[in-house]
């Protein structure tokens, strides 16, 4: 029992692991799409429709790569975790429902106008569509975060029979948690497309010096990180606040704090020693940890101790935030220097443009490290104080998990790479002349 639980446990977190790297990036990316078929239908520069095409093709391959992989995951909940839906699908069906009906059918329908209708529809209506498609990732992402954040701080609930159902919708999806979940990962899936179009147009740049669309989506990509990284951090401040009132088990697990402690140090690097109740090798700053948890140097924070036997584990979940916000930090001043590098029309040297292209998924990095820290520091909680993980299992044997666990990971190990070869390939290829729009889009224009 307890190994199925555990590969169960591992094929979900696989399967999502890789779902949410395709919809934290085409989230944002809808909204810069829209801002550069703006600027051409403003300008009529030709660069800036070279480029809204070629980021259309990301676009569609990221949403499809999501698509994919969303639908394997639903499957799970009725092969690996039936005791999900048997206990809150009530709940958690209607939920995904509105995220299929008022953002999939809107983003999948636009997407294909977006595809095929530059000459085939009004350049209004075109911008109509690549706005209808941006709406649809950020309905989406608003009826995901309403559910993991339900499942996270559940209100608005009721026991009927055997099953969870809601009292109050408004409470339900407006739940404790919810408003700073949901623009925490709005402000992450900014950077990482950013980050992602910075990374992508440097090494665009690298081949092509001369492309100055590409120059300028640089350009956008490191100015809109440089602003969106700080408030991100203001955001996470007040989400880990939240989280200490809503989860302070989590917060304990984050920090490898064993017991409970007034004028907590920040602990900045340690080997949690999990058997021991420890932290080897700990380097601390005093009081700083109070500081920030408490905004006061005297307060209180609750360790594990004090929420056992219904503890995380602790040492994926402290190196997993110590990844997130050192990523956090590496891309703030990544972003602030390039910003400042290329301030007034200057062209980034080449090691900048390394240096950016080797940035290009390090949104994917920071948004996987908070992944793990949101789900495996709920645990043992599938959904918090009302369903535990083990008691939604199904029965799947352990040797049927791990044959399927390895045709995922080889499965999506090939669909990553391919992923890669072929956005590189979208990025690195084209004429160095940014080329005009056909005689209809012309006739379009000048309508």
């Amino acid at each position: 029992m307890e190994d199925a639980l555990l590969l169960a446990r591992t094929q979900f977190g696989l399967n999502i692991g890789f779902h949410i790297l395709f919809p934290t990036l085409t989230i944002a990316l809808g909204w810069f799409l829209v801002a550069f078929l703006w600027r051409y239908r403003r300008t009529g520069d030709e660069a800036w429709l070279t480029t809204y095409k070629r980021w259309v093709k990301v676009f569609a391959l990221t949403f499809a790569m999501g698509v994919v992989t969303g639908i394997t995951m639903s499957f799970q909940f009725g092969t690996n975790w039936p005791g999900y839906m048997n206990h809150v699908g009530a709940i958690a069906g209607p939920l995904l429902s509105y995220e299929v009906l008022t953002a999939f059918f809107l983003e999948a329908t636009f997407l294909g106008i977006m595809l095929f209708g530059m000459n085939r529809v009004s350049p209004g209506v075109h911008l109509v569509s690549a706005l209808a498609v941006a709406v649809g990732t950020t309905l989406s992402a608003f009826w995901i975060l309403a559910l993991n954040s339900w499942m996270q701080t559940p209100a608005g609930h009721v026991m009927e029979g055997r099953q969870w159902i809601a009292a109050d919708w408004w409470s339900v999806i407006f739940n404790p948690s919810f408003p700073y979940r949901l623009v925490h990962m709005l402000l992450a899936s900014g950077i990482t497309a950013s980050f992602a179009i910075a990374g992508l147009s440097a090494w665009r740049l690298l081949h092509a010096a001369s492309d100055s669309g590409a120059a300028r989506t640089l350009r956008a990509g490191i100015v809109t990180a440089a602003i969106l990284v700080p408030i991100q951090v203001f955001v996470g401040d007040q989400h880990g606040l939240n989280t200490l009132h809503h989860q302070p088990a989590k917060i304990a697990a984050m920090e490898a704090l064993w017991h409970t402690e007034r004028r907590m140090p920040l602990v900045l690097f340690a080997i949690p020693d999990e058997e021991n109740k420890r932290n080897n090798y700990s380097i601390e700053l005093p009081y700083a940890g109070s500081l920030i948890l408490t905004h006061s140097m005297d307060g209180e924070v609750k360790g594990i101790d004090a929420f056992a036997p219904d503890v995380p584990p602790v040492t994926p979940v402290f190196f997993a935030f110590r990844v997130m916000v050192g990523m956090g930090v590496s891309m703030l001043l990544v972003s602030w220097y390039a910003t400042w590098r290329t301030r007034r029309g200057q062209a980034a040297p080449r090691w900048l443009l390394w240096l950016l292209s080797a940035f290009t998924f390090s949104g994917w990095i920071a948004t996987l490290a908070g992944w793990i820290v949101t789900e495996i520091g709920r645990q043992p909680w599938l959904v918090t104080g009302v369903l535990r993980t083990r008691d939604a299992v199904g029965e799947v044997g352990a040797a049927a998990l791990g044959a399927s666990l390895t045709g995922y990971v080889l499965t999506y190990l090939a669909l990553l790479i391919a992923y890669f070869v072929v956005l590189t390939h979208l990025a690195g290829s084209g004429d160095d002349r940014a080329p005009g729009p056909s005689s209809s889009e012309k006739a379009k224009g000048a309508a």
